[in-house]
């Protein structure tokens, strides 16, 4: 049971964290742009912070401990990689939509391609904000709080709503960044807090050296990359998730180009930002913050397997609430409870932002024009309200999953590559049509679920292309893009090409226009950064 003085810190974290939310912007005349983009004033330290925040959920720290339990660092590709994305975000997107005065990353396809591709990323989105970001999130935060507080599932997924919902629906993005900001320090400090701690524990077992440490493991658990054959040695775990080195340098990015930079909970705080410098830099600066998760999420889970295989088992769920009961004294559990909020918390926040967003903009503002602004902003609160309520009941159904952050990624590999194509191509190709935007967001859609539900043992009854065609998620995401793309350029071939004036404003001239427009008069240049962080990575990725 949750001690009083952890339940104190509980309790001031989250009057805290909600009275923050509350006075960080001026309630009275509430126009769209500040309730919807923050008055587009947000500079590139908070935009940084807010998209780390918002994509590290529960999800992730219950997940990539018990994924570094299970099979190690391999799991590391998915933080690392996503970096890479990050970048193409910062240099290659975000000068369209910084430029374009967006709202909505809906709107900037019916910029480049018509009303109707806009309506339809519109669903894609809110369908992957319900499912996805707030329903699976807010499960996982439950499960580890009955786990190790014995808080029950429906009492804590009830107060988090609560909290949540108040701060987002009152204060908007802005609301929401500057306890993202809060929330982005805390989640650090927590789960690095948990990693020194644990690694202080090891020489209680007899480990003292790397060597000591690789000996209890399994082999190649501390690797990053992996040949089908290592996945084979980390057991029957480690072979279907299927992450070897080429699937992750395939299948990687297509997930990545939905997520990263054309899902409305991750970018709509770069459309929010203040200068197109703050547009193109806050992404590169989340790349590097992405660096440390391989650290401090999935590292901890290394370290369980050493320190408490005996306690844990079979369950790699349980490795962060064991972490947590057997290392943490009284005080630092509520600390690291707050942790766990913070991830949640700034999850669904951004999330709940976005689906208003995208209702009161990309519906509503649509189906009727004459909408007042006031009136926008009341559907968005409405819908943040609804959609919430749909994804707590949503979140009931968490348990049906055996391993919940796998099971978000096997539902990006479906719905991620048309998203994937029609952004890609719509800044690179002057021959991407309408229809040919219409036509792979429908049919790659139908196509990606399709693939999900075949490959979905408790709706097929057997996993058709993971262990039938030992494609895994990750193989499937590439194949998908690949057949996504065939039908763009041959739909596109065959019909009415955009006007060049659209070509002109939304595409870019070549590949290499993006890192060479414009000359680079210092370091701080988004392009020297990303340079930089590639280095990093580059390095990173030799020494493990």
């Amino acid at each position: 049971m949750i001690s009083p003085i952890d339940a104190v810190i509980i309790v001031v974290y989250l009057v805290g964290i909600l009275t923050i939310g509350i006075l960080s912007v001026k309630l009275k005349n509430m126009s769209s742009e500040r309730y919807f983009l923050a008055g587009r004033g947000l500079k590139w330290p908070v935009i940084g912070a807010a998209l780390f925040a918002s994509n590290i959920s529960t999800i992730h720290l219950v997940g990539l401990a018990a994924s570094g339990y299970n099979e190690g660092l391999v799991w590391g590709n998915f933080e690392w990689l996503a970096a890479i994305t990050l970048i193409l975000l910062g240099l290659v997107f975000a000068p369209f939509y910084f430029k374009s005065k967006i709202s909505t990353l809906p709107e900037f396809m019916e910029k480049r391609y018509g009303q109707g591709a806009r309506t339809v990323l519109a669903i894609i989105a809110i369908i992957g904000a319900l499912f996805v970001h707030i329903g699976m999130s807010l499960y996982a935060g439950a499960v580890v709080f009955h786990a190790f507080f014995g808080i029950p599932v429906m009492v804590s997924i009830l107060i988090i709503s609560v909290v949540t919902i108040a701060y987002t629906v009152l204060g908007g993005l802005k609301a929401v960044v500057v306890t993202e900001t809060i929330q982005t320090g805390i989640l650090i400090i927590g789960a690095l807090i948990l990693t020194i701690i644990a690694a202080f524990a090891l020489p209680d077992k007899g480990i003292h050296t790397l060597a000591d440490l690789k000996a209890v493991l399994k082999p190649g658990q501390l690797n990053i990359l992996h040949t089908q054959d290592s996945l084979k040695a980390l057991g029957e775990g480690g072979f279907d998730s299927g992450l070897t080195w080429y699937a992750c340098l395939l299948g990687y990015p297509i997930l990545g180009l939905w997520y990263w930079c054309s899902d409305q909970t991750i970018v709509q705080r770069v459309l929010g930002a203040k200068t197109m410098r703050d547009a193109q830099t806050g992404p590169i600066f989340a790349g590097f913050l992405k660096i440390l998760p391989v650290f401090i999420l999935v590292l901890p889970g290394v370290f369980a397997y050493a320190l408490f295989p005996d306690i844990i088992g079979t369950d790699a769920n349980q490795t962060l609430p064991v972490l947590i009961n057997q290392l943490l004294p009284v005080g630092l559990k509520g600390i690291m409870a707050a942790t766990l909020l913070a991830a949640l918390m700034s999850t669904i926040a951004a999330a709940l932002n976005s689906s208003a967003t995208l209702v009161a903009l990309d519906i509503v503002k649509r189906i009727k024009p004459e909408t007042s602004d006031k009136q926008q902003v009341k559907s968005g609160r409405v819908a943040a309200i609804v959609v919430m309520a749909l994804a707590m009941l949503w979140s009931t159904q968490g348990d049906q999953f055996s391993s919940i952050f796998e099971a978000i990624n096997k539902i990006a590999s479906a719905i991620a590559p048309p998203v994937a194509v029609v952004f890609l191509f719509g800044v690179f190709s002057k021959k991407g049509t309408y229809m040919g935007a219409m036509v792979t967001l429908i049919l790659g859609l139908a196509l990606g679920i399709t693939a999900f539900c075949f490959d979905f043992e408790p709706i097929s009854g057997y996993m058709y292309l993971t262990h039938g065609w030992h494609m895994p998620f990750m193989m499937q995401a590439w194949w998908l893009f690949v057949i996504c793309s065939i039908i763009y350029f041959l739909v596109s071939w065959f019909t009415k090409k955009p006007s060049s004036e659209v070509i002109e404003k939304y595409t870019w001239k070549n590949p290499l226009a993006v890192v060479l427009s414009g000359k680079i008069n210092k370091w701080t240049d988004p392009r020297v950064l990303a340079l930089m962080l590639v280095v990093v990575l580059i390095t990173l990725y030799i020494i493990f």
